[in-house]
């Protein structure tokens, strides 16, 4: 079972990693722009609800696979290195996971647009 422990590590880097990205979207040293996508990608992958929810078959879980691992990468290469090492240090130590409320209101506000959208079109269909 050599996979199940390279996947627990991986899955282990990931969360640390998610945990920089929430430290650099802080930290003065972080340039703007990586502050940026590092927040926001932190953000995304803190919130309680996914853009896509993961009862939707298939595409449910392919943001917490595929998009949020592609971002998480994207981000971390906009750190300086001399910064990623001690944010990674510093992410090791923490135990506890931060909660983004930011990322929960994007995605609720996202949510509500697309239902008001929905309920537009069949309005509109419906008087057509």
């Amino acid at each position: 079972m050599q996979w199940l422990d390279r996947a627990k590590k991986w899955a282990k880097g990931i969360k640390r990693d998610v945990v920089v990205l929430w430290l650099a979207a802080r930290d003065r040293r972080v340039p703007w722009y990586a502050k940026l996508a590092a927040g926001a990608v932190a953000a995304y992958a803190l919130s309680p609800i996914d853009l896509i929810p993961d009862f939707v078959p298939v595409l449910g879980y392919l943001d917490d696979l595929v998009i949020v691992p592609i971002g998480i990468v994207a981000a971390l290469k906009l750190i300086p290195t001399d910064v990623l090492t001690d944010l990674r240090i510093e992410a090791t130590k923490r135990t506890e996971r931060p909660v983004s409320r930011g990322g929960l209101v994007a995605i609720i506000a996202i949510w509500l647009l697309l239902a008001a959208l929905i309920v537009w079109m069949v309005i509109g269909a419906a008087v057509r």
